[in-house]
């Protein structure tokens, strides 16, 4: 079963409903009117020069917005951001949660003070983050601290590390309910790794790791950021054949209704 965060909340609903029932109490509305739906922003890129069938950002968020376009309690919206993005501070401002899958994403959240800003509100909100693939690069260090402040990990500066490899997925944190029904996966994919922490006294939670010349690599990972949101992201999905896997689907549905849900 997938992740649901409004589960729990509906059943005590149903519960405290009852209850009043019982003691002669109406309640004041339905319970169905008592969730408040959350706004999920998909922000994909444009083609970056890749060869096809990687990095395609607009048909791999085609599959997330399909993902959820029936799923309760959740608002979608789309859209294809170029380097100006001039309505994306009122977007982002308009929204409770994220998901960015893009060419050079953290270059790109700092490109622009209003952006950069709009992120930080959307912080300050407790929203929700989510980052694929190159989504978490830049090329230069510069924006490497604002964005792992955000997002929890960057794949940035000129040192970054990747690597195409046929390599097992292995779960390393098997009672998180991001990993709810996700074993080990082998699979080809370029994976970036020796990601960039942010500057906190907590670090993100490694969720899946790859072995890379004998030493564990963290490639995808969940965060309780201190400003109380939460962040989630995820180095693979260069190829786009790979969305094709359920466990790849899976793992992404769950981790952005974790980002979405009340910590």
């Amino acid at each position: 079963m997938l992740f649901n965060p409004q589960i729990c909340f509906g059943r005590w609903i149903v519960l405290l409903v009852a209850g009043c029932g019982l003691l002669g109490i109406v309640p004041c509305s339905r319970a169905e009117d008592a969730v408040v739906p959350k706004r999920l922003l998909l922000i994909a890129g444009a083609p970056d020069g890749h060869p096809p069938q990687t990095h395609e950002y607009v048909a791999g968020m085609k599959i997330v917005h399909e993902l959820f376009a029936d799923h309760p309690g959740i608002v979608l919206r789309t859209v294809v951001a170029d380097d100006e993005w001039k309505d994306g501070p009122e977007l982002l401002d308009g929204t409770d949660a994220v998901v960015l899958f893009r060419s050079e994403g953290a270059k790109w959240c700092s490109a622009d003070a209003n952006r950069l800003a709009a992120f930080r509100r959307l912080a300050e909100r407790k929203g929700g983050f989510t980052v694929l693939h190159w989504g978490m690069g830049t090329r230069t260090a510069e924006p490497v601290a604002a964005f792992a402040s955000l997002f929890g990990l960057c794949h940035g500066g000129p040192d970054r590390k990747y690597r195409v490899l046929e390599t097992k997925l292995t779960p390393v944190a098997k009672e998180h309910s991001i990993l709810d029904g996700i074993g080990p996966i082998t699979i080809h994919d370029e994976f970036y790794y020796a990601l960039k922490p942010p500057a906190t006294k907590v670090a993100p939670l490694p969720l899946l790791q790859i072995e890379i010349d004998g030493q564990p690599q963290t490639v995808a990972w969940a965060w309780d950021r201190p400003d109380g949101g939460r962040s989630f992201g995820f180095s693979g999905l260069h190829f786009h054949e790979n969305w094709q896997r359920p466990e790849y689907r899976r793992l992404v549905k769950q981790g952005v209704l974790w980002t979405i849900s009340t910590p």
